[in-house]
């Protein structure tokens, strides 16, 4: 299998065949035979290291390009480790991969389903299988994953909660794996005597036990498995820590134990320190009762025999470093392996598992985020985050990655984040340390980093540091990922950075719009993380003119108009809703206004959307047909489509929704009643009453939008009279008088004055009703010609000729002179009268 390599050159055709006829020299070399490169013929170690930086479906794709590939791509060493987290795994992927399978040794996954084929691997040399998101996972599923597997040495499942697994199953796994040596489990209903017993009695190299979040574990049981070196129980609330605390310190060869966020009593630890010969590290991080006493006294553990106890009142670093006695370790570097390498095996297996518990063990205290906890984040905790995301165990990197991504999130709804908290982030270089994270080879590592700098960039500051250290490519290239997890993270790091105006540039020039409509393009309807995020933040770049171009450009329009249509998923319709509101909206300054009316299906998509069950959905669709209605072309589609009908409608049931919602449908009113024939349909329809209704809201853009929905109608006499019937003359009068909106007052008056003149001519009408008995009507008709009077104004010049043909000077006097006029009416008619004067001036000069 060959590729052939041509020498790019900047010489045209003729040029080239002019140098064919000269003599030997430049052009003999660059008209010589195109190079010809073999890749069979590259070494197979080159080729191997090629494979390996694959996932398996590319892994396996390569291989089935020829004969010697299909050969390398089967080597054991490519298949020794095997990550599926990210791609779908049941029986029939399984029976795919088997052939492939007999060396494997080490296994990640997602979700019980994949636990539940991982028997179809076939792979019976398995030594570990870490899975998450197995809270679905059986008592059978459990089992026949042991009895398939008997040279089982570390099993780790969590941190969702096995609700589903009993003692049964732990027997099982204690019967067929007598080689195990870790074990670690999260959520389990309970772990009986029975259970812990199979496990001392047939599982003699059993040195690592976490039982994490349980229901119910039996404290004295473990006590006899006496092997075990490292224990946690944390998160366990049902121990009876006298039973524990003397239980274990028979133990003869633990070391180290974790009982955070557990309700220890410090008299247990007190027994622990005094009673256990070989312990040598107590976790008990976010433990209330310990915080409690040592707040009481602080020396509560001072006397603790050599014995290191970790709280989140202690000095964490400065501890650690204890455990390495004449090692000169500098402040944060105690947890690079660097320094406890050369040290003995325990002082390497004890920090190793210490820094497994700590990722843990933030992670959920950053998930449950208990009050009391900013110091400790700000002094140290964040501190340690940042350290443990160098650590060379994967799943430290990956949990203190989530971990930074979570503990800064202070609402989940309104996607609040701490500023002190992530700005701490910043200061600490950890988001150089996060990007770095997010370019390496690992899919898992690469999307648990995207996830922390999307998070982290809610805050502008930190949004800015991401954006100057080159986030933003990063994260596009990321977007590109074949790995669903991958892409929608990074997506959503592009949703938050795009919020910003000066990134909404930087983004299009990376490729960044280019990449999050291929996302769209790219991933089923099903996928509801990775569309929204990609909708989201389309949505963002499209309220940029420039960018809105560059969106339409890529195929934003028909992508955005696809989703819109076909997706069921809420928030992905309301992100695409609201960037076709954000694409129509810049008017004469591109043609996205029209282009977005003019794709198939995309009003009738709108329209529909404005009787969604969802609020949100609603008002961004009702806010896209206001945009687009200022279109000719697309005001009367977007009526053909039944737009009247269903605006009308939800301006009635939206009467106790939202703000936003009812300036959106009143203002998609406004839009469509500007051609006669929606007016009238809008008027016979229903749509006068809750107009009115929303004109009385004493918010300013609610009751504005209405006022001009309402202008337009009372144009035309028949709704003019609806509004008289359903009481609107005080509700207009009351804008006109005490709005603090310009606009809703003058759209107010322009009303009134269709309503009680029947002229025709706008300026005509203004001049008649100075004349009206009612004050309020007096001064809104002045208020009116002094908008169209001012000085400056497009066609000041032209109103000023038509008030002096109509004889308004000698009303507008009168106005002013009037004993019966309010204040304002005499205000506005003698500015009228003097704006006049200067046009007048102005035209003999």
């Amino acid at each position: 299998m060959t590729r052939r390599v041509r020498r790019r050159t900047c010489r045209d055709r003729a040029a080239r065949g002019s140098s064919r006829a000269g003599s030997a020299g430049v052009g003999d070399e660059e008209d010589a035979p195109a190079a010809e490169l073999d890749w069979k013929a590259l070494p197979d170690d080159t080729m191997l290291q090629l494979f390996a930086r694959l996932n398996y479906r590319d892994r396996a794709s390569m291989a089935a390009a020829c004969r010697a590939w299909r050969a390398l791509g089967s080597s054991p060493c490519l298949w020794s480790e095997l990550d599926l987290r990210a791609h779908r795994c049941d029986r029939e992927a399984a029976s795919s991969l088997a052939a492939r399978c007999e060396s494997l040794r080490r296994l990640r996954l997602r979700g019980h389903e994949a636990v539940e084929a991982v028997p179809g691997l076939r792979a019976r040399g398995l030594r570990e299988v870490v899975a998450d998101g197995c809270r679905g996972l059986t008592d059978a599923a459990l089992a026949v994953l042991a009895a398939r597997h008997e040279d089982l040495e570390r099993l780790q499942i969590g941190p969702d909660p096995l609700e589903r697994i009993s003692s049964d199953a732990l027997r099982q796994v204690a019967l067929c794996c007598s080689k195990l040596r870790r074990l670690r489990l999260s959520g389990l209903r309970e772990a009986d005597a029975g259970a812990i017993g199979a496990l001392a009695r047939y599982c003699p190299l059993l040195e690592d036990v976490a039982f994490l979040d349980c229901g119910a574990v039996d404290e004295a049981a473990l006590a006899d498995i006496r092997s075990l070196r490292f224990l946690s129980v944390a998160g366990c609330r049902s121990l009876k820590w006298a039973t524990a605390s003397t239980s274990w310190t028979q133990l003869p060869s633990l070391i180290a134990i974790d009982v955070s966020r557990t309700d220890v009593p410090t008299n247990a630890i007190s027994r622990l320190i005094s009673n256990s010969k070989t312990l040598k590290l107590i976790c008990t991080l976010n433990c209330i009762s310990v915080e409690e006493e040592l707040v009481q006294d602080p020396s509560v553990f001072s006397n603790s025999k050599g014995k290191l106890v970790l709280t989140v009142k202690s000095h964490i670093f400065k501890s650690v470093a204890t455990m390495f006695p004449g090692v000169d370790v500098n402040g944060h570097e105690v947890f690079n392996q660097c320094n406890w390498r050369s040290s003995d095996n325990i002082a390497g297996d004890t920090m190793t598992w210490l820094e497994w518990i700590l990722s843990q063990s933030l992670l959920r205290i950053a998930e449950s985020n208990p009050q009391g906890m900013d110091d400790f984040w700000l002094q140290q905790g964040t501190a340690l985050l940042l350290r443990l995301l160098k650590s060379s165990q994967e799943d430290v990197q990956e949990r203190s990655a989530t971990a930074l991504a979570t503990f800064v999130v202070m609402d989940d709804e309104s996607a609040n984040v701490d500023p002190a908290r992530s700005e701490a982030v910043m200061q600490n270089g950890g988001i150089r340390m996060l990007l770095d994270l997010a370019r390496c080879s690992r899919e898992s590592a690469q999307s648990e980093a995207a996830k922390a700098i999307a998070n982290l960039s809610v805050n502008t500051r930190v949004a800015k540091a991401v954006a100057d250290e080159g986030g933003i490519t990063i994260l596009t290239s990321l977007a590109k990922s074949m790995n669903r997890l991958v892409a929608e993270e990074a997506a959503g790091g592009l949703w938050n950075l795009s919020v910003g105006e000066d990134h909404k540039a930087a983004i299009a020039v990376s490729g960044g719009i280019k990449a999050l409509v291929d996302l769209i393009y790219r991933w089923p309807a099903g996928t509801d993380g990775v569309l929204e995020r990609a909708a989201g933040a389309l949505a963002n770049l499209a309220a940029d003119d420039k960018c809105s171009l560059e969106v339409a450009k890529a195929g934003g329009v028909h992508a955005l108009v696809t989703l819109a249509r076909s997706c069921k998923l809420e928030g992905v319709l309301e992100q695409a809703a609201r960037a076709l509101a954000n694409l129509a909206a810049h008017g004469d300054n591109n043609d996205n206004n029209a282009a977005v009316g003019q794709e198939a299906g995309a009003l009738e998509a709108l329209v529909q959307l404005t009787g969604s069950q969802n609020e949100g959905v609603r008002q961004e669709a009702a806010g896209a047909l206001w945009n687009l209605s200022f279109d000719d072309r697309n005001r009367e589609a977007i009526a053909a489509v039944g737009g009247v009908e269903a605006l009308v409608s939800l301006v009635q049931q939206c009467l106790n929704g939202s703000e936003g919602l009812q300036e959106r449908a009143a203002g998609a009113l406004w839009g469509l009643s500007v051609s006669e024939a929606n007016s009238i349909a809008i008027g016979q329809g229903g749509g006068v009453a809750p107009l009115l209704t929303l004109a009385r809201s004493e918010v300013e853009d609610v009751h504005e939008t209405a006022a001009g929905a309402l202008w337009n109608l009372a144009f035309y006499s028949g709704n003019a009279l609806r509004i008289v019937e359903e009481g609107g003359v005080p509700v207009l009068v009351s804008i006109c008088s005490s709005s603090g909106s310009k606009m809703a007052r003058f759209m107010s008056a322009l009303a009134l004055a269709y309503m009680f003149d029947g002229s025709g001519a706008e300026i005509g009408r203004f001049v008649a009703m100075l004349r009206n008995p009612s004050p309020i009507l007096r001064a809104c008709a002045a208020f009116a010609l002094l908008q169209f009077t001012i000085p400056g104004g497009r066609h000041a010049l032209h109103h000023a000729g038509l008030l002096q043909k109509a004889g308004a000077g000698r009303v507008l006097r009168a106005a002013a002179a009037a004993t019966t006029a309010s204040i304002e009416a005499k205000i506005f008619a003698r500015i009228v009268l003097r704006n006049l004067e200067q046009h007048q001036s102005g035209t003999s000069t």
